[in-house]
């Protein structure tokens, strides 16, 4: 099965109210994806993700957290700092060590086949996949693919 890595904005937009029609479709993609795929794929998360949900203003984020702890964390070893350093060093990510590069230093370095996600700033962001595909190559680890939980649905079978 593949590995995926799911981020915080995964939990966030699965509990999310809000009607905005961009924000009602990203939530029922999300939804979509763990009622109908997730058993098709070797979730994980992290430990970082936990803290987000807990630090953010969201009314569901107990609801998320609770969400978030019924799939494997994966660990968060000291190498990770490093990649996390290197990362911020070449302007992959905003430079805060506890965000988007402490994610996709995760993802990369249990080499995840894919890191879900609803930022399309600074993760999901085609014009960053070769600049993060040419890092990782430098630092011996794989890229997982940066995909919505949209992309992940596959074509219908109806």
């Amino acid at each position: 099965m593949e590995l995926v890595y799911l981020e915080t904005t995964f939990f966030s937009f699965y509990f999310d109210q809000r009607t905005a029609p961009a924000i009602v479709a990203m939530h029922d993609w999300t939804r979509q994806f763990w009622d109908e795929r997730r058993n098709e794929y070797s979730l994980v998360t992290s430990e970082a993700v936990l803290g987000e949900l807990r630090r953010g203003g969201a009314l569901h984020k107990e609801s998320a957290s609770g969400m978030a702890l019924t799939i494997p964390l994966l660990p968060v070893g000291p190498e990770i700092a490093g990649i996390v350093e290197v990362y911020l060093k070449h302007k992959l990510m905003p430079q805060d060590a506890t965000g988007d590069a402490l994610h996709l230093a995760l993802a990369s370095f249990h080499a995840c086949d894919y890191l879900v996600t609803w930022n399309c700033r600074h993760l999901a962001n085609a014009n960053k996949f070769g600049h993060i595909r040419e890092t990782n190559r430098t630092l011996g680890l794989k890229s997982p693919d940066l995909v919505t939980p949209q992309e992940l649905l596959g074509e219908s079978e109806s």
